[in-house]
């Protein structure tokens, strides 16, 4: 489906965003507070690079420990696991401050992960969060035959299994951006005509994948061959578990968020319409989780606020907590729904049991 061909439509409450971008807008001019990254986000981006940029130093210099050694790949993980999630996250959504060069210099700090800045906004800023949980536009809900993320999509035999072997898929997640994924997309976003959303010319960008990538695995896995302590099969090793922890860690937090019974799962007609207005369908496939906790909160970027993230993706998640009333109050004046689980592992149980049905049956309770 191409990008200029669907559009929403007119649901009955539009005029519900513009009343809660009116008073959000408030908050910020009334508390004299910018919409931007302040101190605070700024000694957390400082931890989160802290958390993985100082165990690999330790590995190339001084440890000889095999334990201390595993143990600083592990906290790697959980460091580039929040760089994600706490950083480029929020550049990348030009939402970390509001001179463009400096959303750009963050927003790079993916390559020092394995990803690409280029091919994360298109699929998660242009297609994920327009078309959040939409048919056949929205990628994160569609990874092929491996898994049946929606009940629109034709249901097979091994998809019994996925609650079970869905969580072996996401430890490999950031593995596969660290080598393949990027270039499967770059081929896709190509033909598709996606790559001009970024302004970037398909040779420019196919020779940074390439650089990045190389660039990445030589720094990332060639120096600790060479220089750490570890045996270069041990270091492999630890390597693949780093990615396994953080792709798990991501998955865990993003999925629980629109794969969860209450996800409507918008379709798009012949005509090219999807039946409901932006903010509608936000809404109605969106779903908050462990908004009390504020130590999660802090590690995961504000995420777990993910409706007023999918509602104002240009505001720094730092501000999430403090907005949450207004959005939440707003939308129940409107007759729309705000879903919330109280605690992570409600959130994260009630997306095992959406794999489960959706592996299960065609059509079941919390399958719409």
């Amino acid at each position: 489906m191409i990008l200029d061909q669907v559009r929403f439509t007119k649901g009955g409450n539009e005029e519900f965003y513009k009343v809660l971008r009116k008073r959000v807008n408030g908050y910020f001019k009334e508390n004299n507070i910018s919409k931007y990254a302040n101190f605070a986000m700024v000694l957390k981006t400082i931890a989160m690079l802290a958390m993985y940029l100082v165990p690999f130093v330790l590995i190339l210099t001084v440890l000889d420990s095999t334990l201390l050694i595993v143990l600083s790949w592990v906290l790697m993980a959980f460091g580039m696991a929040g760089t994600g999630l706490s950083v480029m996250h929020d550049a990348n959504h030009h939402a970390y401050s509001k001179k463009k060069w400096v959303n750009v210099l963050v927003g790079k700090v993916i390559l020092i992960v394995g990803g690409s800045d280029v091919n994360w906004r298109i699929q998660h800023n242009v297609l994920h969060h327009t078309y959040t949980n939409v048919v056949g536009m929205d990628e994160d809900i569609d990874i092929g035959n491996l898994m049946r993320f929606s009940p629109v999509q034709k249901k097979l035999k091994a998809h019994r299994f996925q609650h079970i072997y869905a969580w072996f898929l996401y430890g490999m997640m950031t593995m596969m951006w660290a080598t393949s994924k990027d270039f499967t997309q770059f081929k896709r976003y190509r033909e598709k005509g996606l790559l001009k959303t970024q302004n970037v010319s398909a040779g420019g960008f196919l020779l940074t994948l390439i650089l990045s990538k190389v660039g990445y695995m030589g720094l990332c896995l060639g120096l600790p061959i060479f220089l750490g302590a570890m045996s270069w099969w041990g270091t492999v090793l630890c390597f693949l578990l780093m990615h396994f922890i953080a792709g798990l860690i991501l998955a865990m937090v993003f999925q629980p968020a629109h794969v969860v019974p209450s996800s409507e799962y918008s379709e798009v007609t012949k005509n090219g319409d999807i039946e409901l207005d932006w903010a509608s369908n936000q809404l109605m496939n969106t779903a908050n989780f462990a908004n009390k906790s504020r130590l999660f909160s802090w590690y995961v970027g504000g995420l777990n606020f993910q409706i007023e993230h999918h509602l104002f993706p240009n505001i720094c998640h730092i501000h999430y907590k403090k907005i949450a009333d207004i959005v939440r109050d707003t939308a129940f004046e409107y007759n729309l729904p705000y879903y919330s689980y109280d605690t992570f592992l409600k959130a994260l149980s009630g997306h095992a049991n959406m794999l489960y049905n959706l592996g299960k049956y065609d059509d079941a309770p919390g399958i719409h």
